[in-house]
């Protein structure tokens, strides 16, 4: 029988997240020496080379190192629901590692923060916000259970289940003429001063939409912060482009209001999903948090929908937004 113990795998399912020995020990609150002991028994035990350890170069996982951590953090996960299932009952209990795209979390995570809980009080949320690509490295690597993002360019490997429906949308000052329309006609923007998000790839989305009806935006200012878009349009210097979501008040941080208006024809339609890796299946508490998700910031258009694993969808959305 081959003698491993689940510290030897959570000791070395931990080495992806750092590049030498001594931070990962540090982190880990191992001694140096005797983090690289249990490496090499671990590798003892499993007759293969699962890292390269060199002072100059630092700590490499070998391709087979790679592989062996991702089951190992798979071994850990089904032994912490072995755990938790065992005196769980009807009740669900323990914590669900959420991740959320930093762009519409203030959207979301309040939403989940304060209704969640109510409804599954043994159950905890631990949350992190990044982009797209943070949050499928974190998911990965075994960070998070689940992850909130726009279901655009996503690679391939993933499941995912459709949160709630967004589009984009043009944010006004409530003086300009467009504000009085019911619809707006992206015509109509043309001449107009466009306020950017400048973050890849929305700025090619945008760009692409405008492109399609042989048009192109008149940029006044560029900015990396969806509430700078809003602030600024709420003084009146120009208009913003950002996805619609939930619970979004129409007033800046500065408390100057603006008015939203959807698009006719419509420019950019997409899905806010969950995601986790498509070889691993949701904890019952991950999966009660996407339903709970999906009825609080869905609504009755946007019920839960089965879990299911497809390529990334081509259509044009402005995930920055």
């Amino acid at each position: 029988m081959i003698d491993v113990s689940l510290r030897q795998l959570e000791l070395f399912a931990a080495l992806t997240n750092f590049t030498t020995l001594s931070t990962a020990a540090a982190h880990l609150h191992i001694s140096e020496s005797a983090l690289s002991q249990a490496i090499t028994n671990l590798e003892r035990a499993v007759g293969a080379q699962l890292c390269v350890r060199r002072k100059a170069r630092g700590l490499t996982l070998t391709p087979t190192g790679q592989e062996f951590a991702r089951k190992a953090r798979r071994i850990l996960a089904d032994t912490q629901e072995l755990v938790l299932s065992a005196g769980e009952g009807k009740e669900l209990r323990g914590p669900v590692k959420l991740g959320c795209y930093s762009g519409f979390s203030t959207s979301v995570i309040p939403e989940l923060l304060e209704g969640f809980p109510k409804r599954h009080p043994e159950v905890t949320i631990e949350f992190m916000l990044g982009t797209n690509e943070e949050l499928c490295t974190a998911l990965d690597a075994g960070h998070l259970d689940v992850a909130l993002v726009y279901n655009v360019s996503l690679p391939a490997g993933y499941s995912r289940r459709n949160i709630y429906a967004t589009e984009l949308e043009v944010h006004l000052h409530p003086s300009h003429p467009l504000a009085q329309a019911a619809t707006v006609d992206l015509a109509d923007l043309a001449d107009e001063p466009y306020v950017e998000v400048d973050a890849a790839p929305g700025v090619r989305n945008v760009t692409d939409a405008f492109a399609a009806r042989g048009l192109e935006p008149k940029i006044a200012a560029r900015v990396t912060h969806i509430s700078l878009v809003e602030a600024i349009v709420g003084r009146g210097l120009g208009y913003g482009l950002l996805m619609s979501r939930p619970n979004a008040a129409q007033i800046s941080a500065e408390g100057r209001p603006f008015v939203i208006r959807r698009f006719d024809p419509p420019v950019t339609v997409s899905h806010v999903v969950g995601i986790w890796p498509e070889d691993l299946s949701l904890t019952p508490r991950a999966s009660a948090l996407l339903d709970f998700a999906a009825e609080r910031l869905g609504g009755k258009d946007e019920p839960a929908a089965a879990a299911v694993s497809a390529p990334a969808q081509g259509r044009s959305v402005n995930p920055d937004s």
